[in-house]
């Protein structure tokens, strides 16, 4: 059985062909640029030339690619969008107008000059993985599911805060169901307000088997849970220090006893203890974090969580988990490297949510992530 897991991220999108063959480590890695980083790397050059763009495509992830083409228009060449891949930049159209794109129906943008450079946005790109893959003979043809992963604010309605329709998000998945799996659904069960997600999930259309997708920070914690000394206590802190946002979750026996979500540029160091100290102990409040331009913090169980018993204080994963290299730091952080490789957590975490999203795949994936898998199996047996 293999499945193809797909973690992207706003730096790197991070690839691994899981095959229940093999033993876990034996499974093929990519470490690429971000869709929005490629995005953004074409439209830089389209403005060093003085190029008019037209973006057109499905709404994708943000931050680089945003910044990209609000800078083009600024520099006074002409930027059009397609509506639905202008989301991109804002839910609200009229903010797109106001940073000088010119949101155009797809008629128009068909309708303009072939010297408008046309960038297409999207977050997944399944054609040019297969191509990468198969220069090395690896086929996607036999895939048992396809697993994404990408951070989706949802769609927040005009006036209310994207940080607090987020975080009112997060909490109703908890309460319907303690786990972090919860935060992954087949294609047809995407609630309508994650946009980013349905977007996705549209973009692979018939091309693939079983789609399942899920927000970016519960999977990279949900795989750093499988280093083997995170997942010895049964109660613990694993934070994903991502790009742009810090996503704690405290773990219990009986799954999420508390989470915060936090803006990573806007924390250091002190700040970051902090917070990890009072969600340990149960007294950090949502006001907290959201006055401090962060997404907020919910507390399921008070009950104090000790320090100090299980050889460090939290557990740690993500690209910029270097933050607590900082000199002058109080909590002992343990660097999670499930399987040997930190920058794949979150794929590993995605095997882990298909096994629940899908049961009847769970068997094999359950016994490779507790490494009795693809025993006495060696890679030169197995076709691509």
């Amino acid at each position: 059985m293999k499945i193809l897991t797909i973690d992207i991220g706003t730096g790197t999108q991070d690839i691994y062909l899981y095959d229940s063959r093999l033993e876990i480590e034996n499974g093929f890695k990519l470490i690429l640029p971000s869709p929005t980083m490629i995005v953004h790397r074409q439209i830089k050059a389209a403005t060093q030339q003085g190029k008019p763009i037209l973006l057109t495509g499905r709404q994708m992830g943000g931050g680089p690619s945003a910044w990209a083409a609000e800078a083009h228009a600024r520099a006074g060449y002409p930027a059009y969008a397609t509506p639905e891949a202008a989301t991109t930049l804002n839910d609200e159209l009229d903010k797109v107008r106001e940073m000088g794109i010119r949101v155009v129906s797809d008629d128009e943008a068909a309708a303009l000059p072939k010297s408008v450079q046309r960038i297409q946005f999207g977050d997944l790109n399944l054609p040019a993985l297969r191509s990468v893959l198969s220069a090395f003979s690896v086929t996607l043809d036999d895939l048992a599911a396809v697993v994404v992963a990408v951070f989706d604010h949802g769609n927040a309605p005009p006036g209310i805060s994207d940080r607090q329709f987020r975080f009112d998000y997060l909490d109703e998945r908890i309460r319907a169901k303690n786990s972090l799996a919860a935060f992954a659904y087949l294609a047809d069960d995407i609630p309508p307000i994650m946009t980013r997600l349905r977007s996705v999930a549209d973009s692979a259309g018939s091309l693939v088997p079983p789609l399942i997708l899920m927000d970016t920070a519960p999977a990279a914690v949900l795989g750093a849970s499988y280093d083997p000394l995170v997942g010895q206590p049964a109660r613990k802190i694993i934070l994903n220090v991502g790009n742009f946002h810090t996503l704690a979750f405290r773990l219990g026996p009986g799954g999420i006893e508390g989470v915060f979500e936090h803006h990573t540029g806007e924390i250091d160091l002190p700040k970051l203890e902090k917070l990890v100290r009072a969600l340990a102990d149960g007294s950090l409040k949502h006001e907290d974090v959201f006055k401090d331009m962060g997404h907020g913090a919910l507390i399921y169980d008070h009950s104090p969580l000790e320090f100090g018993r299980d050889g460090f204080d939290v557990a740690v994963t993500g690209p910029r988990r270097s933050l607590f290299h900082a000199e002058g730091g109080s909590l002992r952080p343990y660097f999670a490297v499930p399987f040997g490789d930190m920058m794949i957590a979150g794929c590993f975490g995605l095997l882990a949510a298909t096994a629940e999203v899908l049961p009847e795949l769970a068997e094999p994936i359950q016994a490779s992530l507790r490494g009795t898998g693809g025993r006495g199996v060696a890679p030169w047996d197995v076709g691509g």
